[in-house]
């Protein structure tokens, strides 16, 4: 059981699982989302902000997470990472997911979040795909960048 007591449901039970981490830290199956500028791998995470459960870029070279929000990029010190051997990017638009996409998150009013990803300046980054808004939103350079196209993370 996740320490952030709920668990997003997925269409697939057992085929992925959230692992509670701080400072960096990921184990050794976690998804990998990306490259950073500086050569360090990006993972899938999820972390809490203002009452919402948000997709999350780890970067253990930095020693948190990241989350996009409110037009900021919020550092985390707390966040889980996504592990799972079956996992693939798919091709996406305006906020659109496809019914094998991993919900990763929620608003606290109740509309779910999915991570998806995006080239940006050299990087392959994560962050959280929000229907509703029609968008990608990566946090990155301290910013909450919003973007049409993105690959979404689905249960393969």
């Amino acid at each position: 059981m996740s320490d952030y007591g709920w668990i997003p449901p997925t269409h697939c039970v057992g085929t992925h699982r959230w692992v509670p981490s701080s400072g960096g830290h990921v184990p050794s199956d976690a998804v990998v989302a990306g490259m950073d500028k500086d050569g360090g791998q990006i993972f899938v995470g999820r972390a809490f902000h203002e009452g919402d459960l948000l997709p999350a870029k780890v970067c253990p070279t930095h020693g948190c997470a990241f989350v996009a929000y409110s037009g900021e990029e919020v550092t985390k010190i707390h966040y889980e990472v996504l592990c799972s051997e079956h996992v693939a990017w798919k091709f996406a638009r305006n906020g659109d997911y496809p019914p094998e996409a991993i919900r990763v998150g929620t608003t606290s009013g109740g509309e779910p979040l999915f991570v998806g990803r995006t080239m940006i300046e050299g990087t392959l980054t994560p962050g959280k795909v929000h229907p509703s808004h029609n968008c990608l939103y990566i946090p990155f350079a301290g910013k909450e960048i919003s973007v049409p196209e993105y690959e979404i993370l689905i249960l393969n």
